[in-house]
């Protein structure tokens, strides 16, 4: 393990650098995040996951350049070429473009010009034209015609030893890295549509001709121009000298170039060439590098963001208010295939399925009503789930109805149905229900989900859940990596009951493999409920370092030991025991006595493996065993006679459920089948600069309806519900620059263009700015 790594790490974190190097020793030894995050904080000093998280990640990035850092060494020492001087660059370089940089001009590569002049004797022509200016180029090129070597003239040896000069300059680390901060802070990203391509482009139209500063280029605008760009519609270029007219004929960065080598032009016999090699090395060979270089860092940028947007969304998602142990009646809307009925218990156990027929075509109304009512009464049901997708208003209204006219003590719920169709095909489902039809299957899910998101919502894979922002054009294995780093966090957060876990569930586990988690789900089915933690033991294949690893997660409810429904871990209980004895308690007694633990000292109870820290978790869990850190179950009501974007009214203050939220804004879902737009500007009279400050995915919120386009099935909302709708709502005060704060629809960089106007305009069409 490299001391200098873990310093690094520990810089970037602002913590100790003994706490870095004991998180990467726990790590290295097969610990979980979750697991070190939780019961090892005297090790590491209190690291938590997110810290956690990052510390991994940068592990494997400089773990990564390390090695890449040894290859160059060997390779440059192999070739003979490696200097103190040189072997100090490198060791010292501290990203992997640097190490790049450093290499270039000792990395194999196929023959190039510069090296055939070389070869050809024209390294000295070179050499004396761009340090003696004074040198007559021709007369001294002629001094290296050979026609032997495929010199014929003075103009090819000329050109042999500019191509030498620009691939020096080419491969100059220090002079790139100047190049490259420049640039960094002052050149701008071009976008104009390829000609021809106007209509068939016109979801792009913001970005026909748009510029902005690399640097300050927000997610999302950075990569819908790239999308723009992949599809055809687009053409980004970089330009190095914004303040600059197009034709001027000289860029700065060739002033840069000529500083770094000392070179000032004049009327020099040789300076007439010298300042062509310098052009041409800065148009021909360094910009073409730092274009492809600066938009890739863009588009890495880029795609951090939006894989953040994507975590922060996916966690509040997971992490929403269960509606708890209570029988549910599952409704997945449909007009023409029917409303498919899925009733479940308490447990989440399948009761009865069915499909009814209420809407259009079929308007089987009254027989719909009397059989959802039957299984209503049947089955005890409290609440009733109701996805969101195509139907669902009409569903939600004939549920309405149904609760009215049996005066049913029942509680509807519109869902998310974001990825139940994905649940419902998959291999997993197919297990879990193999008798059932497959559209059944979806209001399974759909009920579940409102008993338990995060149980339900682990069986779909995150990037089709849908709280995504243009989740197709970042790196899958990256998005993938970090969503499950989220569910896992999540999942252990909580906690789950084993004997009632899927095995999908289970997976999540810190520790469990899917191997391990379906072994347990056999085991369970074998030789029924485990009434101990200590039981887990006797499941195959689970050994010592995973039943460590898992064992503070997994809940036995009822069991034998009180501790084993909470989140005390098992290697922990002598410390239970140790207060237990010393205030001559029983440890049930312990467990809920708010009043007798408040007046504990952690440090009392104390010893050489366990710390205040974990001392003081233990006295808090004591206090609230298992206690979910999930809020409390709220529903949102929707406006009766608002089903679709065409019902509503400029003016109108409606409730909503926060569906997505962005870097520009948050989606709200009111209930139309289409989520309205909540502009950053629009969401508090105070400045924001994250919307995350201000809502999470799966809030309730208040909201004034703007302006509609029920063509284009846009609606501009605000939650400052004092705003007139037709004005353009005035944002709080800021020092952000306006196009940093542009809006984009979900997943898509279209729709931002089009005539609009006031207040619509205004949240819409601020990428133009």
């Amino acid at each position: 393990m490299s001391l200098a790594i873990c310093q690094s790490i520990a810089k970037e974190l602002n913590v100790r650098s003994e706490q870095v190097i004991a998180a990467v020793k726990l790590i290295d030894d097969g610990n979980t995040v979750p697991f070190i995050a939780r019961y090892r904080k005297e090790v590491t000093g209190g690291l938590d996951d997110t810290q956690l998280r990052t510390l991994d990640s940068r592990l494997a990035y400089l773990r990564e350049m390390d090695d890449r850092r040894q290859t160059i060494l060997k390779s440059i020492q192999d070739q003979g070429k490696l200097t103190p001087e040189l072997e100090q660059a490198i060791q010292d370089a501290d990203s992997k473009t640097r190490l790049e940089d450093l290499y270039l001009p000792y990395k194999p590569k196929r023959r190039t010009k510069g090296q055939i002049a070389i070869e050809a004797g024209l390294e000295p022509l070179a050499d004396q034209l761009w340090t003696q200016p004074e040198t007559d180029p021709e007369r001294e090129a002629a001094r290296y015609i050979a026609a032997d070597k495929g010199i014929d003239d003075t103009k090819a040896a000329l050109d042999g030893a500019r191509a030498i000069v620009m691939e020096r300059i080419a491969e100059d680390a220090n002079l790139l890295e100047k190049i490259r901060q420049h640039l960094t802070r002052n050149a701008e990203i071009v976008s104009r549509v390829v000609e021809g391509k106007e209509r068939d482009g016109e979801k792009f139209k913001d970005y026909f001709d748009h510029h902005e500063p690399i640097s300050k280029v927000p997610s999302h605008r950075a990569l819908a121009m790239l999308r723009g760009r992949n599809e055809g519609f687009l053409t980004l270029t970089l330009n190095a000298d914004p303040e600059l007219e197009e034709t001027a004929r000289q860029s700065y960065c060739e002033t840069l170039i000529a500083e770094h080598y000392g070179i000032h032009l004049s009327q020099a016999a040789a300076d007439a060439w010298r300042k062509q090699v310098i052009s041409w090395s800065w148009r021909i060979k360094v910009s073409m590098h730092m274009e492809t270089e600066l938009m890739g860092a863009m588009k890495e940028r880029a795609e951090i963001d939006a894989i953040d947007v994507f975590a922060t969304n996916l966690k509040d998602l997971l992490m929403a208010a269960p509606a708890g142990p209570r029988a549910t009646l599952g409704l997945d809307p449909g007009l023409r295939t029917g409303c498919k009925v899925a009733v479940v218990d308490a447990t989440g156990k399948v009761l009865a399925t069915d499909t009814i027929y209420p809407h259009q075509p079929h308007n089987q109304y009254d027989r719909a009503m009397a059989s959802v009512a039957a299984l209503v009464k049947q089955h005890h049901v409290d609440l009733i789930a109701i996805g969101n997708g195509t139907a669902s208003r009409e569903t939600d209204a004939f549920t309405a109805d149904l609760i009215k006219r049996g005066n049913l003590n029942v509680q509807k719920v519109i869902v998310s149905e974001a990825g139940a169709s994905v649940y419902s095909a998959s291999e997993l489902a197919a297990n879990e229900f193999p008798h059932l039809d497959v559209s059944l299957r979806g209001a399974v899910s759909i009920a579940r989900r409102l008993q338990d998101p995060l149980a339900e919502l682990v069986k779909i894979d995150p990037k089709s859940i849908g709280v995504g922002q243009y989740q197709h054009d970042v790196s899958q294995s990256m998005l993938a990596k970090r969503l499950d780093a989220v569910v896992e966090d999540c999942v252990n957060a909580v906690g789950v009951d084993v004997n009632t876990a899927s095995p999908a569930l289970l997976t999540r586990v810190a520790g469990l493999s899917s191997t391990l988690a379906q072994n347990i789900v056999d085991y369970r089915d074998e030789n029924g409920r485990f009434d101990s933690r200590s039981a887990l033991k006797k499941v195959a294949r689970l050994g010592p370092k995973a039943f460590e690893q898992c064992a503070g997660f997994l809940r036995i409810m009822g069991g034998k030991n009180p501790l084993d429904a909470s989140a005390v871990h098992p290697e922990a209980y002598p410390v239970v025991k140790n207060i237990a004895e010393k205030n001559q308690k029983a440890i049930q007694a312990l467990i809920g006595n708010s009043e007798f633990l408040r007046n504990l000292r952690a440090v009392d109870y104390t010893d050489e493996h366990f710390g205040v820290p974990t001392v003081s978790d233990i006295i808090k869990e004591l206090d609230k065993p298992g206690r979910d850190p999930r809020p409390e179950f709220k529903t949102a009501t929707f406006a009766e006679g608002v089903n679709e974007v065409s019902d509503l009214e400029i003016g109108m203050v409606l409730e909503g459920v926060v569906s997505n939220v962005a870097n520009f804004g948050a989606f709200v879902d009111i209930g139309v089948h289409q989520d309205g737009l909540v502009h950053i500007s629009a969401l508090t009279d105070r400045f924001v600069s994250d919307p995350r400050d201000v809502v999470k995915a799966g809030d309730i919120v208040k909201v004034k309806v703007m302006e509609v386009d029920v063509q284009r099935k846009r609606i501009a909302l605000s939650m400052r519900l004092n705003d007139e709708p037709g004005q353009e709502s005035r944002p709080a005060r800021s020092s952000q620059p306006r196009q940093e704060r542009a809006p984009r629809r979900r997943d898509e960089p279209a729709n931002a263009g089009g005539a609009m106007s006031g207040a619509f305009a205004a949240a819409f069409a601020k990428a133009k700015k």
